[in-house]
């Protein structure tokens, strides 16, 4: 019954799918498969051709598909997919946005099936860059090369050369142009440090002092304040692996996949120390709620709740939350330049390099199944040009990835731009392995089991025996 069940959930997401996706395009023949030159910076030409049988008056429409986090048309993403289409010089489309709501989590898995067939594939979507190297190796994605050399600013130095390895899978193709990157670190509320005696300057050199300021806003702030909050749980994806487990375990000095090996570490001193600091925020209740922390909101709920109303002490969050703020925000906050402070992650111990931040970005993508594959490309071309490249990055408060608009001083003197910038300088990233995004579910449940009462040991345990299940024995190692 169970599995009869499962059948029938499986096979209702794939209706719901081409019903939200394949239906918005137009159902005509993909492109011809030609490279289109000299797009860039330059407004994208109007195409002469038309889909074989249709009217001269007919449009193509081209789908983008994104993650929606519940705001809709409030939301980022869809405002400027909809600002750059109103600009788009070609007539003879229509851009179309059609988003995915999902956690994040969920997201990656609506993905996976909607790429799948040539009836619910959209002409563009957005990949994380994590997700990239898998997708890809599945025959998801439309490899760019070609295309890619025709295009003036990939090779002129506007794109910053070491966010194109980010876009690169491990075939050494490239499957997306990215559109921004990001880095971590700890967001503070200066009102409530001053308030409670920590400095408002706040540069805490390992992780005993990051706890030791959480200890004293619990003490002095009150009950109605988290001291500090990080991603926990399953429903908040990549979030929970990224934001939480990697910029600790990568701050011991310890990584998820040992490069000179090959094989994933399964067993570390450095996981054990990972989950130790989360064990500790769990019980001495240094954290949020478990009900706010555990759903797929939570990243939601800490910044454009809990830190605009003074109710979180410390987040250890990405780059990107100052975007909330912004009138065009989901959650406007005027103040926030100057409620809000940045530090870097600590090293564990504050051993060199003393920080440390994992970089992480998006991209577009044409899936291997679009239909419109060239006007895609044409479009991808004008929406990443300088002056819509910038305009995306100011609205999101996300790194960008064009050397020529982290040059522009509209984008410079956006708060916190240039020091989250700076933390790049000791950035990591997750491993180009096709097996990552399996790993990463993996740790998702481990982080979520500490936070729900499991030992540190007993989570690592278990997180060593399903990841050796994913990967096989002779592709593990212990240190």
């Amino acid at each position: 019954m169970k599995k009869a069940n499962r059948k029938w959930g499986l096979l209702s997401l794939a209706l719901l799918l081409a019903m939200a996706v394949g239906c918005s395009s137009s159902g005509s023949s993909p492109g011809s498969g030609t490279t289109s030159n000299e797009k860039g910076n330059a407004q994208a030409p109007a195409k002469e051709g038309s889909d074989k049988g249709a009217t001269a008056t007919a449009k193509k429409t081209i789908t983008i598909t994104y993650r929606d986090d519940g705001i809709g048309e409030k939301g980022v993403l869809y405002k400027w997919i909809k600002d750059v289409a109103s600009r788009y010089p070609n007539q003879e489309v229509e851009i179309k946005p059609t988003p995915i709501q999902a956690s994040e989590g969920d997201y990656f898995a609506k993905i996976a099936l909607a790429l799948k067939s040539k009836d619910t594939a959209p002409d563009i979507v957005t990949e994380d860059t994590f997700m990239l190297n898998s997708d890809a190796s599945a025959g998801f994605l439309e490899p760019l090369d070609d295309r890619l050399k025709g295009w003036e600013d990939w090779s002129n130095g506007s794109f910053i050369e070491a966010m194109k390895k980010g876009v690169t899978a491990s075939d050494g193709k490239i499957y997306g142009v990215p559109y921004n990157t990001d880095s971590r670190g700890l967001w503070y509320n200066k009102e409530i440090f001053k308030t409670v005696g920590l400095p408002e300057d706040w540069n805490p050199k390992s992780w005993d002092e990051v706890l030791s300021a959480a200890r004293v806003i619990k003490e002095k702030a009150g009950s109605d304040v988290v001291p500090i909050w990080m991603n926990m749980g399953k429903a908040t994806g990549e979030a929970t692996s990224m934001q939480t487990y990697e910029m600790l375990l990568y701050g011991t000095g310890e990584r998820l996949y040992d490069e000179a090996s090959s094989k994933w570490i399964v067993k570390s001193a450095g996981i054990t120390e990972a989950l130790s600091f989360i064990e500790t925020i769990i019980k001495e209740k240094l954290g949020p709620p478990l009900s706010k922390v555990l759903n797929g909101q939570a990243g939601n709920t800490a910044t454009r709740e809990y830190l605009p109303k003074g109710k979180l002490g410390i987040l250890l969050d990405g780059s990107w939350i100052t975007g909330n703020y912004l009138d065009s925000g989901a959650a406007p906050w005027p103040e926030y330049k100057d409620v809000l402070g940045f530090a870097p992650m600590p090293t564990n111990n504050g051993q060199a390099p003393g920080t440390i931040t994992l970089a992480g970005g998006w991209a577009l993508s044409i899936p291997a199944n679009a239909q419109h594959k060239d006007e895609a490309w044409d479009f991808i071309q004008f929406a990443l040009n300088k002056e819509n490249t910038q305009k995306l990055v100011i609205a999101s408060g996300n790194i960008t990835v064009r050397a020529d608009v982290g040059k522009d001083p509209e984008y410079t003197k956006m708060p916190f731009n240039e020091i989250a910038t700076d933390y790049l300088k000791n950035a990591e990233f997750r491993p180009a392995q096709d097996k990552y995004p399996e790993v990463s579910t993996q740790i998702q449940s481990m982080v979520e089991s500490v936070a729900s009462g499991t030992s540190a040991a007993d989570a690592a345990q278990k997180y060593a025996q399903d990841v050796t299940r994913i990967v096989g024995q002779d592709h593990t190692i212990e240190k």
